[in-house]
């Protein structure tokens, strides 16, 4: 259901990796008199948030419960593995899941790519958060496969990543509660989705009926052409009377209409 009740902020959830800078911008730009506020939340918690009503609307990593929550698959990430940079793999572009075999890989509590068999070796135990498991990393202890942007915003200068192929990946998604879908997150919508800012959809009344005008014929026989004079006197210009063609026709009857009348010369009884 879409109301329109204002709201005085548009409350925007984020998941750590992503960077909704870009977005931020586009709506001051299009509705300054609302302004919009950043709830950063780990992504194990940014579902409950939405529902409790913490939040307008979340940039959220997939699944969700659609039951209740409304979403909109955004883009999927590159899986990587963060390791040190005198690790073996950091000489190779690209990684796969069997050259982690002999490496111990870490699991954080928090992870976001769905497992169905870890690979490498178990850690002894779980680190509790990314932050922690990358300290582990830079320590010597294991290797850690993440989402690009998560390596990214915990990058440190004795650690780089690879491509991961072969590995589960995370979605991106935007997120709202259904029962909540007012104005201001359509305005939201549109922006994510690159609406111009003349876009209607799901805002305001459809445009005023423009009267009808009358169409112009493309036959070749619009009103603008002028007749031919034929026509224009009230004859069929394909009759002998009218038209170049007709024109020329008479010249020809009216000679020989003349050269019957000269004809050959009567004998005198």
């Amino acid at each position: 259901m879409t109301g329109s009740e204002a709201s005085p902020s548009f409350r925007l959830a984020y998941v750590p990796g992503v960077t909704p800078t870009k977005w931020v911008r586009i709506w001051n730009e299009r509705v300054p008199g609302t302004p919009l506020a950043l709830v950063a939340v780990p992504a194990a918690e940014a579902t409950a948030l939405l529902r409790a009503g913490d939040a307008d609307a979340g940039f959220v990593r997939l699944p969700v419960d659609g039951t209740d929550l409304s979403a909109i698959p955004l883009y999927t990430e590159q899986t990587v593995v963060v390791i040190p940079k005198d690790h073996v793999a950091a000489a190779v572009e690209e990684v796969s899941l069997a050259e982690l075999a002999d490496d111990i890989v870490l699991h954080p509590l928090d992870d976001t790519l769905g497992w169905e068999e870890l690979p490498g070796r178990p850690a002894i135990e779980r680190p509790a958060t990314t932050a922690d498991a990358v300290e582990l990393v830079a320590a010597g202890v294991g290797v850690l496969v993440v989402p690009q942007s998560l390596a990214r915003l915990h990058h440190r200068k004795d650690l780089t990543y690879r491509p991961l192929s072969d590995a589960p990946e995370s979605r991106i998604a935007l997120s709202w509660p259904e029962d909540r879908t007012t104005d201001l997150v359509e305005d939201f919508i549109g922006i994510v989705r690159g609406r111009t800012v003349n876009s209607s959809r799901g805002r305001g009344t459809a445009p005023a009926e423009q009267p009808k005008t009358k169409a112009k014929r493309t036959d070749g026989r619009g009103a603008g052409r002028k007749p031919a004079a034929g026509a224009a006197a009230g004859k069929n210009p394909r009759s002998g009377s009218g038209g170049a063609k007709g024109t020329k026709g008479g010249a020809r009857g009216a000679k020989g209409a003349a050269a019957a009348k000269r004809g050959k010369p009567r004998r005198r009884p």
